[in-house]
């Protein structure tokens, strides 16, 4: 690899882990923000199938369950989309909290990259 000045930096077995790491950490984090977005999408939508059941005036709405729907009192509808919610804000949180682990070892190796391979090595997203 030529640096900067002209002088060439060997690239160790250490060196090469640290980019493979950096790599794969960084193909993770671009997957959790698709599971992030897909994941608010999905508590949006039931945020809005919420809404729309206290607006309903009737005692059996249809709910779908799996690939069917059936007819299931309003009380216990409102009760399984504030579970459904509960879990799709805990897996929200739980992804937030991968995604911050995950930007922290990045930040240390490209620090540690960065530090030994100088502009020889790119290490941004474009």
């Amino acid at each position: 690899m030529q640096q900067g000045g002209g002088s060439e930096t060997e690239v160790t077995w250490e060196d090469q882990q640290n980019i493979n790491k950096f790599g794969r950490l960084n193909n993770r984090l671009h997957e959790l923000d698709d599971e992030i977005k897909i994941a608010k999408e999905s508590n949006d939508n039931l945020e809005d199938a919420s809404n729309e059941l206290i607006l309903t005036d009737e005692e059996v709405v249809r709910f779908q369950i799996g690939e069917v729907f059936a007819h299931v009192p309003k009380d216990d509808v409102e009760t399984r989309i504030e579970e459904m919610k509960e879990v799709t804000s805990r897996n929200i949180e739980k992804l937030e909290e991968e995604k911050k682990s995950i930007l922290a070892q990045m930040a240390e190796l490209k620090k540690i990259l960065y530090g030994k391979f100088g502009e020889s090595i790119n290490l941004e997203d474009d």
